[in-house]
């Protein structure tokens, strides 16, 4: 998920939580294949609605997770949602005694099994999720001739140029005249940039060109 369709769907979520019915429902329908796929994955079979109990069971779990989600945790949404859905369909499993025979293990070893499949599927799922993030920075970054060598090498090693470039990215991010000119063009907008960050010209031509 590029960054801006993960703004959308933050600033969606804040809708949800401030009592925004239709956002919503518009989001868990949209969301359908998602819970899905998540459920076949774990339960290694190709589940159908409205005949398996597993897939109710997502809906329910990731209209939950919609509510707990807190983005400062640092934990990306998707793979927040996977882990809420997948350890309820695990508890759903537990209570109809067919989760790997649940009436043999002991409590205590249960808890523990469960713990450490549980960190192993967080920390699996955030690591995908990274991964195809870099995965579509690279394409995205491959349309301007652009690696992630050749990001290292121009790299400013001094903090102030470092925090002057993030305002200027900032500044960008937030204008869609200076977006559709940076995508169309494929270079930056340097005039418009210098205005709008309200850097020295000779800062900016530095730092820029």
């Amino acid at each position: 998920m590029d960054s801006d369709a993960y703004r959308s769907l933050l600033d969606t979520l804040i809708k949800i939580k401030n009592g925004n019915r239709s956002a919503r429902e518009k989001l868990v329908e949209e969301y359908r294949p998602f819970v899905l796929k998540t459920a076949n994955q774990f339960c290694k079979r190709a589940l159908e609605w409205g005949r398996d109990d597993e897939l109710s069971i997502g809906l329910i779990s990731f209209n939950s997770a919609i509510d707990t989600f807190n983005p400062d945790k640092q934990v990306p949404f998707l793979p927040y949602c996977r882990v809420v859905i997948v350890n309820r369909i695990k508890d759903h499993f537990r209570k109809e005694s067919r989760y790997r025979d649940q009436d043999t293990l002991d409590d205590e070893n249960l808890f523990l099994e469960s713990q450490i499949a549980w960190d192993n599927y967080v920390n699996r799922t955030i690591e995908d999720e990274r991964r195809e993030e870099l995965e579509q920075f690279q394409k995205i970054l491959a349309d301007f001739s652009i690696d992630f060598e050749d990001l290292v090498d121009v790299s400013p090693r001094h903090r102030d140029y470092r925090l002057t470039l993030f305002k200027v990215a900032d500044r960008l991010a937030q204008k869609d005249s200076l977006m559709e000119y940076l995508a169309n063009k494929k270079q930056l907008p340097l005039t418009e940039l210098e205005r709008t960050a309200e850097i020295i010209e000779q800062t900016a031509a530095n730092l820029l060109h």
